[in-house]
């Protein structure tokens, strides 16, 4: 991590440090003003906080999945993963309406493991394990999964509450609302401690398991990392497609695959890409606000297509 702290490396903290200050002071309040204080502390301290660690935890997240599957592709939106936490999520308020966040998050939580685990299996079945087949696979296990969501919603009048949990969005997080996403920096600081044994994982069973590396151990540990992660922020802030898709890409693309070397950078670009789509999708129809997961989708689509046109590229 030390090896990070370089003039680049300040420099895009100073950039991220920036867009969190605007985050801090973009609203239709002001902050100056009789009660704006206040204000502040319940909504606008708690979101950007709640955009740290869901931009750190979902980039790790799909840096881990990338290694666990050994594949670029994935990450929790193109493998099911965030598709079980929803339903999961969606369980809770059918059958206990009463449950708390933290009772939420825990049903969450279980579903996204029980759901990546499901999609570990799918994978050791699949014979084609080519870059396109894996994430096209998990995407159509979320369908599936996404499917019977949508039955659930519509048999038990829970529809408008899957609608919300689809556009996900920073605008409910406040005060005594987001604090269980605390829970997500066990991720971040499994990862680094963890960083060499995974990067073990990645070169395969064969090579892990001649390295002394507990194969079986770590991707099970390494799944329960990625459920934690996906649940919690499902719970808080919803759906965020791609994000970790995008952020390992892109530090891989310009800095290598030293995996230890570019964990700061890739929580710094993940909390820097999530800041900046939320202040996009706060000013952009401003007073309004669109769900900042449309603006994920969009950028996360269009780098999905830009990977798969390089991939066959390169072949």
């Amino acid at each position: 991590m030390i090896r990070s702290l370089n003039p680049r490396f300040a420099m895009a903290t100073m950039v991220v440090a920036g867009l969190l200050f605007a985050s801090l002071m973009v609203g239709e309040y002001n902050i100056f003003s009789p009660g704006g204080w206040e204000m502040m502390m319940i909504t606008r301290i708690p979101r950007t906080i709640a955009l740290v660690l869901s931009g750190a935890a979902l980039a790790m997240s799909g840096l881990l999945m990338q290694l666990l599957t050994q594949n670029r592709f994935v990450e929790p939106t193109t493998t099911g993963t965030t598709e079980w936490a929803g339903l999961g999520l969606l369980i809770s308020l059918i059958f206990f309406p009463e449950a708390g966040v933290l009772q939420r998050m825990v049903m969450a939580v279980l579903c996204s493991f029980i759901g990546t685990m499901v999609f570990f299996a799918f994978l050791r079945k699949v014979s084609l394990k080519q870059s396109l087949v894996v994430p096209i696979m998990g995407i159509m296990l979320g369908a599936v999964v996404g499917a019977l969501s949508t039955f659930l919603a519509l048999e038990f009048d829970a529809l408008q509450s899957l609608a919300v949990w689809f556009q996900g969005s920073f605008t409910s997080v406040y005060q005594g609302q987001y604090e269980v996403l605390w829970l997500v920096l066990l991720v971040v600081i499994a990862v680094f401690w963890g960083a060499d044994y995974f990067t073990a994982v990645g070169l395969g069973q064969d090579i892990a398991t001649n390295l002394g590396v507990p194969y079986q151990r770590l991707v099970f540990f390494g799944t329960a990392l990625i459920a934690l992660a996906t649940g919690v922020v499902t719970v808080v802030a919803g759906n965020l497609p791609f994000l970790g898709l995008i952020v390992p890409n892109i530090v891989s693309r310009f800095r290598g695959d030293n995996l230890q070397s570019n964990l700061s950078w890739v929580c710094l670009l993940g909390i820097g890409i999530v800041t900046a789509s939320d202040l996009l999708a706060r000013t952009i129809i401003s007073p309004f606000e669109i769900p900042v997961s449309v603006v994920l989708g969009i950028i996360g689509a269009v780098f999905f297509v830009i990977l798969i046109v390089r991939s066959s590229n390169e072949r």
